[in-house]
């Protein structure tokens, strides 16, 4: 009997490492020129996921603009063009070398909604396959039902709504962007 529990014992250490991760839920920190916000990101999306906490370990976003910022709509950043980008340059274009496979999940009830964390992307005409852009992101700020099933919700707001209120809110130019730079100073994964 004793073998028997030993035996079930190590088939269990076993699946757990080498089968799926049943991730406790993952909260990340971006700290900016404007203040703090936090959000977590959801095991749904697991590709997703594991590449943002990759691409922040690696300090990936830190001192990137928020390059894109439309009132009631969408603040947009990540792109890593953005930092050392002088005043006026155009930015949104730039990103790693890969794409995350696309992750909707309106079946399971990710939605785009106020606070929503959606991964930037082409659109269908070059990307019908709906692949993200692998460092750039957008916090949303007001729900986007015309979204859903077309972008990959990856996470949400859990605290700081009010930063980004105030991030939303800034004088931009014709192209979206900020007149004064709004940077991530850090973004880490909060223990």
């Amino acid at each position: 009997m004793r073998k028997r529990i030993l035996w079930f014992a190590a088939l269990a250490v076993m699946l757990a490492a080498c089968g799926p991760k049943t991730e406790k839920e993952v909260v990340m920190v971006v700290e900016t020129t404007m203040g703090t916000v936090e959000f977590k990101l959801y095991n749904e999306t697991p590709l997703h996921r594991d590449n943002f906490i990759r691409l922040a370990e690696e300090h990936y976003f830190d001192s990137l603009l928020f390059h894109r910022v439309i009132d009631d709509f969408v603040i947009q950043g990540g792109d890593p063009n953005s930092k050392y980008a002088k005043p006026g340059d155009m930015l949104g274009d730039g990103e790693p070398d890969y794409r995350v496979p696309a992750e909707i999940r309106v079946d399971q009830g990710i939605t785009c909604v106020k606070g929503s964390i959606l991964a930037a992307r082409e659109g269908d005409d070059v990307n019908p396959q709906r692949e993200s852009c692998a460092s750039q992101y957008c916090f949303m700020m007001r729900p986007c039902p015309h979204l859903d099933g077309a972008y990959t919700v990856f996470g949400e707001v859990t605290e700081g709504m009010e930063v980004l209120e105030a991030i939303q809110k800034v004088e931009t130019d014709e192209y979206d962007r900020p007149l004064e730079d709004v940077r991530m100073l850090k973004v880490y994964r909060k223990e």
